[in-house]
C-alpha cells in the first residue's frame, strides 16, 4: 500500500483542488483543510502550511476514518 505522507507538492500541483477548512477553525491557522484531489484521493493538509506536505488517502480510507470519528473512536486523542 502506498504510503499517505507525501513530500512537499509545489504550489502549481496544488493549485487546482479546491480545499475546504473546517467551520470550528480558528484564526491561530490550528487546523486541517481536505480536498478531493486529481488523482482520486483525498488530501489532509495544515491550513497554516497551505504549500506543505499532504497526507492522501484513498476514498476507502478515507471513508473508514470518517465512520470512526462519528463513532467516536478517536474521542481519547482529544485529551478530554
Amino acid at each position: 500500500m502506498e504510503s499517505p505522507l507525501v513530500g512537499t507538492p509545489s504550489a502549481k500541483a496544488l493549485s487546482g483542488p479546491c480545499w475546504i477548512t473546517s467551520s470550528r477553525s480558528f484564526a491561530s491557522s490550528n487546523c486541517v483543510e481536505v480536498a478531493d484531489l486529481p488523482s482520486g484521493r483525498i488530501g489532509v493538509r495544515s491550513s497554516g502550511d497551505p504549500l506543505g506536505p499532504v497526507l492522501r488517502f484513498s476514498p476507502d480510507e478515507w471513508h473508514a476514518f470518517l465512520a470512526g470519528v462519528k463513532l467516536g473512536e478517536f474521542d481519547s486523542l482529544s485529551g478530554k
